[in-house]
């Protein structure tokens, strides 16, 4: 008998189940969170922060890429510096209301960021203009820019360490960034602290 919605459920898990077999095969995007993850370590081995932005689901998940930094991933260590610039409802809607929305990002990165500093930015389109616009302000302070896109955008040729999902459907490339950042955050933790016991 056939359940309500089967031949949907079973359907777009077939859709993540070959886009996660394509990352295997996908050898710049391998290269490119590689490249990504040594980066990110190498910041924070330097004291230096993460601080990550983005919109909508992106929002959601630099949140919780944030919290795994500070909190813990899979080790006991002490805390990252990581920070959400999605977080303060006052300075979005203040600096929303009195400069705009494409600057919601770039101006709390130009208070907060410094050079060395890793400026994460998440965008299943790469083509948000907030986000492509605090790119450009860490650029200016001299900090590492991420970019965790989906198949196309500016994103991809702005960030210095693109990686870039091969789909262009926004609820496959979602789920594949909170796979791409868990394991950014569990490579990070072996560069920093394994074996180490903090």
């Amino acid at each position: 008998m056939l359940l309500p919605h089967e031949s949907l459920i079973t359907a777009r898990i077939t859709d993540h189940l070959a886009l996660m077999a394509s990352l295997l095969k996908d050898a710049t995007y391998l290269a490119a969170l590689s490249g990504a993850a040594v980066a990110m370590a190498h910041a924070l081995r330097a004291g230096n922060k993460v601080l990550f932005f983005g919109n909508g689901g992106s929002a959601a998940d630099a949140q919780h890429l944030a919290a795994e930094l500070t909190g813990r991933f899979l080790l006991e260590r002490r805390s990252l510096p990581a920070l959400a610039l999605t977080t303060n409802s006052s300075a979005l809607t203040a600096i929303g209301n009195d400069y705009g929305f494409d600057d919601v990002f770039a101006r709390p990165l130009a208070g907060l960021g410094a050079a060395g500093d890793i400026a994460f930015a998440l965008s299943t389109s790469g083509n948000s203009p907030n986000v492509l616009r605090a790119v450009e302000v860490a650029h200016a302070k001299q900090m590492v820019t991420i970019g965790l896109g989906g198949r196309a955008g500016k994103l991809s040729i702005l960030a210095q360490h693109p990686v870039s999902i091969p789909s262009d459907c926004t609820p496959r490339i979602q789920e594949a960034h909170i796979l791409t950042g868990h394991i950014l955050c569990e490579i990070i933790e072996r560069e920093l602290f394994d074996g180490v016991g903090l």
